[in-house]
């Protein structure tokens, strides 16, 4: 077949990860980024510990993907968890297993690992081109503004690896969307993934708790009970366990109904044992007694009933302790998508066939969150990016095989 010029637009993980798949089969490879430096929200997400996979059973791990799952799974079988822990561990970073089943690199950095990525393509050949911003199609060229002015690449097939539209500072804007559209691909609308929700919290609470967290704590949506903790912000709440849910209940908001976050601050105890506990204490005891000694809530947990149930106080301790174990928190509004790890939206699945190529586009090929997928955090974003961008190699290097 010889050797072939692809052009890879997007240098982070799903972007890496083919031109690695296709500079191992002999391809001559050339990464186009607008950043100054490539895989910036890859290196965000590991300044805190990079969260590389999940070590969960597989067959249960594949099911994070909701209706995803099924068009992810050929990808993901072949790139599993356990080869991406062995793919990092071939670069210099061995992993660990944390508490919750995440899997995180030793170091708990990501630019280790990126570093030797990225010598690693460049020993193989992998040219990377920083400040160049793709700008749409020119005839059969690519078109991108450069410090130099504007350049035109002709390749003989091309990745498009542009990310979602979750924070446009480090390069994923959805720019790209318009340009695909031109070609008759089919696009679902961007909306915010593991996000935050706005809440309609007083003044009082918010300039007292913002920034507090609620910890061994369970929360209940359609998309199940979740043990974790999430975070009081100024606006709402946000964190891991606030993520978990945050599919089941943009969907319910965007539909026009009414979404509750219901969460159990005593997962600990029954809500008989609650009822009995605080049936036991004097009716002249105070409230804050009350729940401090009869459910053992106070601080952060305590305000929230306080503010989200002012008649508590007047309860009796069935429906006290009925409430404890099931506080709906009304929530108004995602946060804006700027603010979300990820996002859902994008390419639908319909517009690409089994090989990651636009069905409208022969030659032109995308893989990562440029796709309408969406995954809870721990490790699933990051797998999906490195197995599609994989997945979508095997597809070029067999089209270039056979149309070439």
């Amino acid at each position: 077949m010889g050797q072939k010029n692809i052009a890879i637009v997007g240098g982070g993980p799903s972007g890496l990860m083919a031109a690695q798949g296709l500079a191992e089969r002999g391809h001559a490879i050339t990464v186009y980024d607008s950043m100054p430096t490539v895989a910036r929200k890859f290196l965000l997400a590991g300044k805190s510990g990079l969260n590389i996979t999940h070590a969960e059973p597989y067959a249960v791990f594949a099911e994070r993907f909701g209706d995803a799952s099924p068009r992810l799974r050929a990808a993901l079988d072949a790139f599993t968890p356990d080869e991406i822990r062995q793919w990092a561990a071939d670069l210099g970073t061995e992993t660990f297993v944390g508490s919750s089943g995440r899997v995180f690199p030793e170091v708990m950095k990501a630019s280790p690992l990126l570093r030797a990525w990225l010598k690693s393509l460049e020993g193989r050949g992998v040219r990377t081109l920083t400040r160049h911003r793709w700008t749409g199609f020119e005839g059969n060229e690519l078109a991108f503004d450069t410090p130099d002015g504007k350049k035109l690449v002709c390749a003989d097939a091309t990745l498009l690896a542009l990310g979602g539209a979750s924070y446009p500072r480090l390069g994923s804007d959805a720019g790209w969307l318009p340009w695909l559209q031109e070609k008759g691909v089919a696009v679902a609308s961007f909306q915010p993934a593991n996000s935050g929700f706005d809440v309609n919290w007083s003044e009082t609470f918010r300039d007292r708790l913002s920034g507090a967290a609620l910890k061994g704590v369970t929360a209940t949506s359609a998309a199940g009970t979740v043990p974790g903790e999430f975070v009081v912000s100024r606006n709402g709440i946000e964190g891991s366990l606030v993520y978990a849910h945050a599919a089941a209940l943009r969907d319910r908001l965007a539909h026009g109904e009414e979404a509750d976050l219901i969460v159990d601050l005593t997962p600990g105890r029954s809500v008989a044992r609650l009822e009995k506990d605080l049936g036991r204490l004097d009716s002249k005891t105070s409230f804050s007694n009350r729940l401090r000694k009869g459910a053992g809530l106070e601080g952060v947990k305590a305000s929230l009933l306080r503010e989200l149930a002012p008649a508590a106080a007047r309860m009796a301790p069935p429906d006290l302790a009925a409430l404890i174990k099931a506080l709906p928190i009304p929530l108004l509004r995602p946060r804006p998508i700027t603010e979300a790890i990820s996002s859902a939206g994008g390419v639908q699945w319909d517009a690409i066939d089994e090989s990651y190529m636009l069905k409208a586009l022969p030659g032109t090929f995308v893989a990562g969150e440029m796709i309408d997928w969406e995954a809870p955090t721990g490790g699933y974003l990051l797998t999906a990016c490195l197995a599609t961008g994989r997945a979508a190699a095997r597809g070029i290097d067999r089209w270039l095989g056979e149309e070439r």
